[in-house]
């Protein structure tokens, strides 16, 4: 197909609540052939001191292995933090380099990139962009009113012009994959039709896995969702080099040293389509990498629960250089919102562990490229069982003189459920210099603990031990088993805004899918056998030395468990109606 112009660009203004711009470029035709390049570039929006822009290159010279892209500004506007391009600039001169995924660029073939950017006064487009040298003409422009008063999108406040929430006001992506597997279920049509979080958790899950949906396939799908509201679409960025050194189930496809291949082959590809024009009007939750900067607070050497694993992560430092890779590049589009794994308050609701944790967090987010800005909040509990709350008993209620925290269960934490661990994280968060709008996230998909096994009150003030073992609704034999417990069940429907500080109850672990199995299976998805998800195993240090409370017959993680499925639907709180 080809057109007389060389580019057919259908452009709009992009401010929040409307729908994202979108571009069609053809093949040059003869008409046009002379004319080397064309350049689009639009301010998508703007407020009193920024602006973000999007720039389409149309090539109709001879194919290009390579691309570099220069103009000048006539005021004081500086381009900062972009995606798809390297971005530098000298006084007014910018010059913009492709990245290692998207240099090829055809005859009659286009790329895109964008941007955010700094100005006062007046923020008129540049008058000549060349590539490569050449000259091109440009077709551009910016908002139908772009004076410099404009107060910016839908939050004056928020200069990249993102939600101080993005869940509040809108809906949440369904995945029909898991959807159409649970309603397959008995009593699974009570929950089909929740949210739940896309895990993107190899390589070839970008592109869809053995027919399964891609990436691009959610976000179209996502699309025809969303209506004329506002979306949330959930994904988990879960691929980091040495993936899960505390454990076996989720060790993923990446050796420890692979950080190269997860910056280009996985982040840098997820980031490309994310960047495409035509979903801007969405907003995309990033759940980025769960378990990885927690291991290295607590498993990374000097205590009982050391591995091997974990200290070599610490020693490479491709934790950290892989989480604040991600953070930076995902951070820069501007309807992206990132969301840290900070593990539950089993885990890290120490002193010991919750100081650091938050020192942990901070250094990653100030590293290597990323800065707090890139942070939208926190996620905690994810894939967890932990209570959102315990309505029965409070970490300050003594027994006998005794506090419950002297208790064997509560084994001196600080907290006693996710919703008080998460508060007083994110208040640690902000006081150790994280934006004060920050939100945090709650995964409610698997710590219910309904059915027969509740407690409906206060356990017998006889002894610590049998008042807080009789009134906690968490039913696990150790608050550090974490593989297919027996007797969870659904928790919390996904809900935006419930409390002070946290954004929304969400689902990021898909009820039904297996967290590990139970047995060794062999697979080509670089899954290890952990004796955590065997209930024959009498435990080890992480879990108190105590059986693991595993159901049996379990597949690989990730892999669908019927089985555990029923389970969670027969033991839901508040119960499925």
């Amino acid at each position: 197909m080809s057109y007389t112009r060389t580019s057919l660009l259908a452009a709009m203004a992009l401010v929040a609540g409307t729908t994202g711009t979108a571009l069609l470029v053809g093949q040059a035709g003869a008409a046009t052939s002379a004319v080397p390049c064309t350049v689009d570039y639009k301010v998508q929006s703007q407020w009193d001191t920024g602006f973000t822009a999007a720039v389409t290159i149309t090539n109709n010279a001879a194919a290009k292995s390579g691309w570099t892209v220069k103009w000048s500004y006539a005021g004081n506007q500086k381009a900062t933090n972009g995606w798809n391009g390297k971005i530098s600039q000298n006084g007014a001169d910018v010059t913009v380099a492709n990245e290692g995924y998207n240099g090829n660029l055809a005859s009659g073939g286009s790329v895109s990139f964008g941007f955010n950017g700094t100005y006062s006064g007046t923020n008129s487009v540049p008058a000549t962009f060349t590539l490569d040298g050449v000259t091109c003409n440009v077709d551009g422009g910016g908002p139908t009113d772009p004076g410099p008063t404009d107060p910016g999108p839908t939050d004056p406040g928020t200069p990249s012009g993102k939600a101080n929430n993005p869940y509040s006001g809108a809906k949440v992506y369904v995945n029909p994959e898991w959807s159409a597997k649970a309603a397959a279920e008995p009593g699974g049509s009570k929950i089909a039709n929740q949210p739940t979080a896309v895990w993107l958790d190899r390589i070839a899950a970008i592109n869809g896995v053995k027919g399964g949906m891609g990436l691009r396939a959610h976000l179209d799908e996502a699309l025809k969702q969303k209506g004329s509201g506002e979306l949330v679409v959930q994904l988990v960025i879960y691929d980091l080099p040495g993936r899960d050194c505390a454990a076996l189930a989720s060790n993923g496809e990446l050796g420890p040293n692979d950080i190269d291949k997860y910056k280009s082959q996985y982040i840098d590809p997820i980031v490309s389509i994310l960047s495409e024009s035509k979903y801007a009007g969405l907003r995309i939750a990033t759940v980025i990498e769960p378990d990885s900067l927690p291991n290295l607070v607590t498993n990374a050497g000097g205590t009982p629960t050391t591995t091997d694993a974990c200290v070599t992560m610490k020693s490479n430092g491709n934790y950290e250089k892989g989480v604040s890779y991600a953070l930076d590049k995902l951070g820069a589009i501007p309807n992206v919102y990132n969301y840290i794994d900070a593990a539950h308050h089993g885990w890290l609701g120490w002193d010991s562990n919750l100081g650091p944790a938050v020192q942990q967090f901070h250094k990653v987010a100030t590293t290597n490229g990323a800065s707090v800005k890139d942070v939208a909040g926190f996620i905690v509990n994810t894939a967890n069982y932990s209570p959102t709350k315990e309505p029965h008993y409070k970490v300050t209620d003594t027994v006998g003189g005794q506090t419950v925290r002297q208790s064997k269960w509560v084994d001196w934490n600080q907290y006693v459920d996710e919703q008080s661990f998460a508060q007083a994280m994110r208040d640690k968060l902000v006081a150790a210099g994280f934006d004060s709008g920050l939100g945090m996230l709650i995964d409610t998909s698997r710590n219910g603990w309904g059915g027969s096994a509740r407690p409906t009150g206060p356990g017998a003030q006889t002894t610590v031990d049998g008042y807080v073992d009789g009134s906690r609704i968490d039913r696990r034999i150790h608050a550090g088993n974490w593989c297919n417990q027996s007797g969870a069940g659904i928790g919390e429907r996904p809900t935006a805004a419930p409390a002070a500080g946290i954004d929304a109850y969400v689902w990021v672990k898909p009820p039904g899918e297996s967290d590990g199995n139970s047995a060794p299976v062999p697979n080509d998805e670089g899954k290890g056998f952990d004796r955590m998800c065997d209930p024959t195993y009498g435990g080890n240090p992480r879990n108190g030395n105590n059986p693991t409370g595993s159901l049996p017959n379990s597949p690989l993680a990730g892999h669908w468990f019927s089985a555990q499925f029923q389970q969670l639907v027969r033991n839901a709180y508040p119960p499925l109606s």
